[in-house]
């Protein structure tokens, strides 16, 4: 069984994570698209005014980049953790349970 005390540690590095991720889009959504879009319309790149980029597009485009930065992340503190959590139990993919998880963490089938 994996203790609570590891447990807290990854979910404390992940909601980090998750806050960075909601931060960036927040910035580019909300602050520039909104914001700063007077400012930003300024600047005319292709024949189009930033603001507008920003509002129309960055929002969606930042978002879809902020998912495969997150899974990508995801995956590598996931690895960390279980690694780290085979040396802590002693465990090392044993799973007693049956239930699909190792080390505390679901595998995909």
């Amino acid at each position: 069984m994996v203790d609570r005390k590891f447990l807290n540690k990854y979910w404390r590095v992940n909601l980090r994570l998750i806050t960075l991720c909601l931060s960036i889009w927040f910035t580019v959504s909300f602050v520039f698209g909104i914001l700063l879009v007077q400012k930003l319309n300024l600047v005319v790149i292709a024949g189009y005014p930033l603001g507008f980029w920003f509002a129309q597009q960055g929002s969606i485009f930042s978002f879809v980049i902020l998912i495969f930065f997150y899974i990508g992340r995801v995956n590598k503190l996931e690895k960390e953790f279980s690694k780290s959590s085979s040396l802590v139990d002693g465990s090392a993919g044993k799973n007693p349970d049956k239930s699909g998880s190792v080390n505390g963490f679901t595998k995909n089938k």
